[in-house]
């Protein structure tokens, strides 16, 4: 008996420890794509109910490693929404990773740049820039952070859900210095109540004037229409949203998946009666928990297995 409560206590500590994260900034040199980076990051004073933070111009990672007891070598880059106006930090991107650490996965909580003609010379390519150099981080330090390469996801809500489409589809479209080849390629993807498309019948308008502009040509558009972009090498995906979702329709996930599944790609989508919209890891409308999906079809996928 205290055999097994000492081995219990030393993985409480453990996972305790875990959670002791070190953040680091994306690049070790200049910010590619930047005109100026004033460090103008700051909490968003008109939404205070969250962590919410605005005017990011030096990205950075948060690393979580799980215990080494039960890691399996999996990992995945975290992208929180804001609607490319700020960043979820804490309920879109903190708990993400500490729930990920305790499924044994390593999770890094990529806190983008904000897309601003003022602060780089194509804003349209900065966030995706961000996103490639996270998964191109990771896959580099492998080795360090005791991560099988060839396990690396993405996940993302809401616009961050539109940036994890992106790089899910958009990893030939190389936008940052890459000399060593490293593979871009999510392995696969998670996307909660994501923004997919740029159509003026399924967007949301706030996200894509962000990204791309009001005025946008129709190749732009389609360009950044994710569900437009997907072929038969598209990483298989795990999709969640709420049907009554009114900031981001629930079509988005929608046509994302008809996407999928027209092009053979695995992929599993759940669809709540309620939720709304930036519910995180609990839709309190129902007492079922997306995670543990997720945890499962992680696991028969073959991404848990040590």
């Amino acid at each position: 008996m205290l055999k097994f409560l000492f081995c219990t206590l030393s993985l409480i500590s453990a996972f305790m420890l875990s959670k002791a994260q070190n953040s680091i900034p994306l690049y070790s040199g200049k910010i590619p794509n930047s005109l100026k980076a004033e460090g103008e990051e700051k909490q968003d004073p008109k939404n205070t109910s969250i962590q919410f933070l605005i005017k990011i111009s030096r990205p950075t990672l948060t690393i979580y490693l799980p215990p080494k007891e039960i890691a399996n070598g999996a990992a995945i880059v975290i992208c929180p929404g804001g609607g490319y106006g700020g960043v979820a930090i804490d309920h879109e991107g903190f708990k993400i990773a500490e729930e990920f650490n305790k499924i044994g996965v390593a999770a890094f909580v990529l806190k983008y740049r904000m897309p601003d003609n003022k602060a780089m010379p194509d804003k349209t390519i900065g966030p995706l820039q961000d996103a490639q150099q996270a998964i191109k981080t990771v896959r580099e330090r492998a080795k360090e952070w005791n991560i099988n390469p060839g396990k690396l996801g993405i996940i993302g809500f809401s616009a961050g859900g539109h940036l994890a489409s992106t790089a899910a589809t958009h990893y030939n479209q190389q936008v940052l210095e890459n000399k060593a080849n490293v593979n871009l390629r999510p392995d696969f993807q998670i996307l909660i109540y994501p923004v997919i498309s740029f159509a003026d019948s399924l967007t949301h308008s706030g996200s894509r004037d962000n990204l791309i502009g009001r005025n946008a040509g129709k190749e732009k558009v389609d360009l950044y229409s994710n569900e437009l972009q997907v072929t038969k090498e598209t990483p298989p995906a795990f999709l969640v949203h709420a049907q009554d979702d009114e900031v981001v329709k629930v079509e988005n996930s929608l046509r994302y998946y008809e996407s999928l599944h027209r092009n053979k790609i695995p992929a599993e989508l759940i669809i709540y009666p309620k939720g709304g919209h930036g519910f995180g890891l609990n839709n309190t409308t129902t007492p079922d928990k997306w995670f543990d999906h997720c945890k499962n079809w992680m696991a028969a996928m073959g991404w848990l297995k040590k």
